[in-house]
């Protein structure tokens, strides 16, 4: 696990590292506000699970900086890459604070979250076409790229299947013209 990050400086939401993300991978961004992901939340307290998405393998959707969650998630998701899962603590003034939300959450509730963000998407209808166009033609290059390789790859198995099918052509003449040599040698 990677090291404990203070990401509001009081304490507040803090963000341990379980999985990184690889290198590449994207995070929210104004034009990709959509987010999903896998979580479980468990009581700091006692431990108790009063929330996930893996019992029916399910993702939960929202759209960062719409205040649709609560704070430690807006605060805490911001700072995630795709692929990343961290587990993030989250104290009452960041979460349901005093009034919690019963039943499943008592007021005054530190919570722990382990959050995977599975994935980053544009608001359905922005105008992103031009992002899609280009996600799509990179993708395309891509195919081409690597269909060129294949078919890079295969004249050059085919060169050395000739070059080998020649050289045992050679070698088998070699080979007569050595037994004929021999043979009328041993004729006359």
């Amino acid at each position: 696990m990677g090291d404990a990050i203070d990401l509001t400086g009081d304490g507040g939401v803090i963000k341990t590292i379980v999985r990184k993300s690889k290198a590449n991978a994207a995070g929210p961004t104004e034009n990709f506000p959509l987010v999903d992901v896998h979580y479980e939340g468990t009581l700091a307290d006692t431990g108790e699970v009063f929330d996930t998405t893996h019992e029916d393998n399910t993702v939960f959707s929202f759209e960062v900086g719409k205040g649709s969650v609560i704070k430690a998630w807006e605060i805490a998701v911001k700072t995630m890459k795709v692929g990343e899962v961290a587990k993030v603590t989250c104290k009452p003034e960041y979460a349901y604070g005093s009034a919690g939300s019963p039943p499943d959450i008592p007021p005054d509730a530190t919570l722990v979250f382990e959050v995977e963000l599975v994935a980053c998407r544009p608001r359905k209808g922005s105008s992103l076409g031009s992002v899609s166009e280009e996600r799509a033609r990179l993708d395309e290059l891509k195919k081409q790229r690597e269909l060129a390789a294949a078919a890079k790859e295969e004249e050059k198995k085919k060169r050395e299947e000739a070059k080998a099918a020649a050289a045992a052509r050679v070698q088998a003449k070699l080979d007569a013209k050595k037994g004929q040599g021999k043979g009328k040698g041993k004729g006359k």
